[in-house]
């Protein structure tokens, strides 16, 4: 039996071919694919794309790369992409990258400060647009600023030398949900659980719930620190019920409050009835716990998009924007629902 006939492989279509069987120019195409920067008649976009479909063009990447000195592409680093929080805002700022034409590189630091900077620096090198950061705190080993990449910090609670910055107002939020807990309530007693990180500054939710007590006269000496996990809050929690049980908590974080609430269960404990629960971030994770959580939620989806676009407008160095946070009443304070 004779050897099959050898097939060549096929041609890789090109912008040209794309060109010619849409009856257009090659900077038609151009225009098309990257959105403009020249405005095409929607009837002949619509035979630029069906052309790119039948003849399954792909872009060369690369080549624009070098073309144009970007990949089109915008890293973001998180601390730890698992938590809903980064999670979330992640799927926010892709959206926001895809309005201008840009696609997203996740990388997750592990909360560790050489690893986030070891991230950062391969991710300048590959000629991304820029690179959005929730930064682990001041960057260990390497000063951030030298790496010729365009650059904005996420989370941050004020204005970073060097850096474009945006957070969220992190005292006033957590100022009006433990007021809450006092004012409506009429609870006396609220201990907060947060990270074992520090210092803080002026905006940060340990001081707006110390501010929110010290301004009813109340005593803010209940602190339990935990890591910013769910196993953190769990521990706060089992701590918690070793002393005096507070009217309430304030967790830092839905990750904490989560752990916190499966402590106070497993203890025996009815939230709201016998000990109400708050919480800072108002991820989706607050709203599916049980009872479901009132926070003091950051608008994260605003953010992102802000975020992304200082990052392509280039916010000069040393700006910084604050968001307001909501507060959202659900179950766990005492609130009907």
């Amino acid at each position: 039996m004779g050897d099959a006939p050898h097939t060549p492989p096929r041609r890789a279509a090109t912008r040209s071919d794309v060109a010619r069987a849409a009856g257009v120019s090659t900077a038609v195409v151009s225009y098309v694919i990257n959105g403009g920067p020249r405005g095409v008649a929607p009837a002949t976009a619509a035979r630029v794309r069906a052309a790119i479909e039948t003849l399954d063009y792909r872009p060369n990447l690369a080549a624009r790369a070098l073309r144009t000195g970007t990949t089109e592409m915008i890293g973001l680093v998180v601390p730890d992409s698992s938590n809903p929080f980064y999670a979330e805002y992640a799927v926010a700022v892709e959206r926001r990258a895809a309005v201008h034409g840009h696609a997203l590189v996740v990388a997750n630091s592990g909360d560790d400060p050489d690893r986030e900077s070891r991230l950062v620096e391969g991710l300048a090198g590959r000629r991304l647009s820029g690179v959005l950061l929730a930064t682990t705190g001041r960057p260990a080993g390497r000063d951030l600023t030298t790496y010729d990449v365009p650059m904005v910090l996420l989370d941050r609670d004020g204005p970073v030398p060097g850096f474009a910055a945006l957070g969220p107002a992190f005292t006033a939020g957590a100022a009006a949900v433990v007021g809450h807990l006092v004012d409506r309530h009429g609870l006396s007693s609220v201990a907060l659980c947060t990270g074992r990180r520090g210092p803080f500054g002026a905006n940060s939710p340990e001081q707006g719930w110390r501010e929110a007590l010290d301004r009813r006269g109340l005593d803010g000496s209940t602190v339990v620190r935990a890591p910013f996990d769910r196993a953190g809050g769990y521990a706060a929690g089992r701590e918690l019920l070793t002393g005096t049980l507070p009217d309430a908590v304030f967790a830092a974080s839905d990750l904490l409050a989560v752990g916190v609430l499966r402590a106070l269960h497993e203890g025996g404990l009815r939230v709201p009835e016998d000990i109400a629960v708050v919480s800072f971030d108002g991820t989706s994770e607050s709203e599916y716990s049980w009872p479901t959580l009132t926070v003091a939620r950051q608008p994260v989806a605003e953010m992102a998009g802000a975020a992304v676009d200082a990052l392509l407008a280039g916010m000069p160095a040393g700006a910084y924007r604050a968001f307001d946070t909501d507060l959202v009443i659900r179950r766990s304070c005492g609130c009907p629902t």
